[in-house]
């Protein structure tokens, strides 16, 4: 039974089509535009864009894998966390989307901690509040775009909204919907404590799903569009970071995550919703019943290398020349340090404002040195998670890699080093997109569970271990790169009051 799994990402849409053996029958994918940014620090989208991206994704993909459209058993969705989708009454989308990297909301992060106080956060959602999640864009578009908040009747995050659109259904799931800040992550449903807090009306939300129930079923419309069959099951699915990690077999206590793609994630998986009380992970549902994860975010991980190419570019106008040049510096880079908070941060500062930078330049430096030290503070940042991790008692058996961190040999044995532990991967890494999928096959009745369908399908190999006379280097790397985020802060607040 050949199933469909839809990641809508930042940059892109993906789709797969996936035998109920693990095999990938079909893929394809989509550019979006690029994300506005009509003033510093925002970040927006146009759903529609992210629909037209799917189409293409899909038809592509199904092009590819030959399959009979209906011989598909189910589909399955993820994407981008924490967007903001504002629809009409009539399903009209009302504003661009406010997405996940967007750093507008800070004034209403305040508010929102002077109305509750951080520690009835933490125990309503599990989380404190931070400038990415729903709830504080909200607030934003209801006190700055007063005329276009009156005529919002439906909030959906990003793979919602492409699933309205393929199905007529307005529907959520667990996973995305604990990144919203509206969500009781315990208990696995919106909290009532906090929409009256915040005077949200419960009405504009969706039903919260378990990852893997039928919510819906391809629609006449949706089928025209898509090249699908009407009819065709449409499992709940899971946010891109849990959908993932479904993907790649993180799934139980002990097997831990490092993934990097735009943004970088650290995620674990826990049979509790065990919660930091300093509020510098997040605890959110996973898509499994009584399962939860642990999770910290850097937020410019990939992002930075993009950046970086994009500034600097390489000689062949890829990455792998960048990588190559790295290659020949040493580990350490020469005394190089980058602090990638290149859209603020969230682990373990969760701090909007901070600022990114390059530490540590002499002349004898090249460009080979600067694409190092980012490869290496990124790897760095990712393992202020561990750190808490361990701090939290967090069990981590394994390390296991994904996103485009996972596909560079040196990227691979810098994060081995940096961890001081030997890294995995999966033998066939398609990311969130095969994720959904898998919640697809669960949920049409392929596997009995994500544990079963993870034994079947998913296969390791060790990526990388570390070296030894290296890891001393990174450890020492590492404590200095602790001292950078105080030192910014110093600055950015100097700065401030000089601008002021």
């Amino acid at each position: 039974m050949p199933l469909v799994g839809i990641d809508v990402g930042t940059g892109g849409t993906r789709a797969l089509v996936v035998g109920d053996d693990g095999r990938v029958l079909g893929a394809g994918t989509c550019d979006h535009a690029e994300f506005a940014s009509p003033q510093p620090g925002w970040a927006e989208q146009s759903p529609e864009d992210w629909w037209r991206a799917t189409q293409a994704a899909l038809r592509a993909a199904l092009t590819a894998s030959r399959v009979d459209p209906s011989t598909i058993g189910a589909i399955g969705l993820s994407g981008q966390m924490h967007g903001a989708v504002l629809l009409d009454a009539g399903l009209n989308v009302v504003r661009p989307a406010i997405i996940w990297c967007d750093q507008r909301t800070e004034e209403e992060c305040r508010w929102l901690n002077s109305t509750f106080g951080n520690a009835s956060l933490l125990s309503h959602t599990c989380n404190p509040a931070l400038t990415n999640f729903t709830l504080t864009k909200l607030l934003w578009v209801r006190t700055h775009e007063p005329e276009a908040w009156r005529r919002v009747r439906h909030v959906l995050l990003p793979k919602d909204y492409v699933r309205l659109r393929l199905s007529g259904s307005l529907a959520m799931d667990v996973t995305d919907a604990s990144g919203t800040l509206m969500f009781d992550v315990a208990r696995r449903r919106w909290s009532r404590e906090i929409l009256d807090g915040a005077q949200i009306d419960p009405t504009l939300l969706p039903q919260a799903f378990e990852s893997a129930d039928m919510c819906g079923s391809v629609s006449e419309e949706g089928a025209s569009a898509s090249g699908l069959v009407q009819g065709t099951p449409i499992v709940a699915g899971a946010g891109d970071q849990a959908a993932g990690a479904t993907g790649i077999g993180v799934v139980r206590p002990g097997v831990v995550s490092a993934t990097i793609g735009t943004s970088g994630v650290v995620f674990a998986a826990t049979d509790r919703p065990a919660m930091d009380p300093r509020g510098r992970l997040h605890t959110f549902c996973h898509a499994a019943p009584h399962r939860w994860h642990l999770m910290g975010v850097t937020q410019a991980a990939g992002l930075s290398l993009r950046w970086l190419r994009d500034q600097l570019g390489a000689r062949d106008g890829g990455y792998d020349s960048m990588i190559a040049e790295a290659a020949g510096v040493p580990a350490g880079a020469d005394g190089v340090l980058w602090a990638p908070y290149l859209m603020g941060e969230r682990t373990p500062h969760l701090d909007p404002d901070v600022r990114a930078a390059l530490v540590g330049l002499v002349a004898s430096h090249h460009r080979g040195h600067i694409i190092r030290a980012v490869l290496e503070g990124v790897a760095f940042s990712l393992r202020e998670t561990l750190t808490i991790f361990a701090e939290l008692n967090v069990p981590v058996s394994s390390i296991r890699l994904g996103g485009g961190g996972a596909r560079s040999a040196l990227w691979r044995q810098i994060q081995a080093d940096v961890y001081g532990r030997a890294v995995e991967t999966v033998l066939v890494d398609e990311g969130a997109a095969f994720g959904a999928a898998v919640l697809a096959g669960i949920g049409a009745g392929v596997w009995r569970d994500i544990d079963e369908a993870s034994d079947r399908l998913i296969r390791t190999a060790v990526a990388a271990s570390p070296e030894p006379d290296t890891v001393g280097v990174m450890n020492e790397r590492y404590t200095a790169f602790r001292r950078l985020y105080p030192a910014l802060r110093t600055l950015q607040g100097q700065a401030s009051f000089v601008s002021n």
